[in-house]
């Protein structure tokens, strides 16, 4: 770990473990395998939300190709940039014309000051969420991702989420289907932490990190 990438690191996520350690068997027996690591967040708003449009509905190896070319068109990866760009390169690029027009309109909603991004730290979750899902082609879920991996929020619990159902089914109810309600049931015990414990059961499945 990088001394630049470790300032990143959450300065809840020690009480967090601990916190969890103590409400949940789970957790208690999650937490020590995985040590060290944790969440750490990376990039700017824009550039984050931009990436995970790019990445949707194809693999993490195919995202990666496209956003590699794609992050070379503009002179800087910014709104007002990205809205100077041409379709057809955005197209030659790998885009489809969907993605294209949910990169414009996310640029849009940007650079027109429609969501708030330096009001963020004193908005809540919700209220972000809001926000995010305004701008076509950010679901619930990418706006959730959002909220764990670029604003570190402690409490996030993003029920969309196939990993964390099917790794709540794996740790707490012996691999049998599990509801939206079992998963919040269980997450009751997670809060004000529930962003960490998702982590954990993420991990729990896979045990590299995750980036969005």
């Amino acid at each position: 770990m990088h001394a630049a990438e470790s300032m990143a690191t959450p300065a809840y996520w020690e009480d967090a473990c601990k916190h969890l350690m103590k409400k949940d068997r789970v957790m208690k027996r999650l937490i020590p395998q995985f040590g060290q690591a944790c969440l750490q967040s990376r990039g700017d708003a824009f550039a984050t939300l931009a990436r995970s449009v790019v990445g949707q509905q194809i693999s993490v190896k195919a995202a990666q190709t496209v956003w590699d070319r794609f992050a070379k068109l503009p002179q800087q990866m910014t709104p007002a940039h990205v809205l100077r760009l041409k379709i057809d390169d955005m197209r030659a690029a790998g885009l489809s014309a969907r993605k294209v027009e949910y990169l414009v309109d996310l640029s849009i909603h940007f650079d027109s000051g429609t969501v708030h991004v330096e009001d963020w730290t004193a908005m809540d979750d919700e209220a972000i969420i809001d926000e995010l899902v305004a701008i076509r082609g950010i679901g619930r879920w990418t706006a959730e991702m959002f909220l764990i991996f670029h604003l570190m929020r402690p409490n996030v619990l993003p029920l969309d989420d196939v990993g964390l159902i099917n790794g709540i089914s794996k740790s707490y109810f012996s691999g049998e289907v599990v509801s939206r309600s079992d998963a919040r049931e269980v997450a009751l015990a997670w809060a004000p932490y529930r962003t960490v414990a998702t982590w954990y059961i993420w991990r729990s499945l896979d045990p590299a990190p995750v980036e969005y």
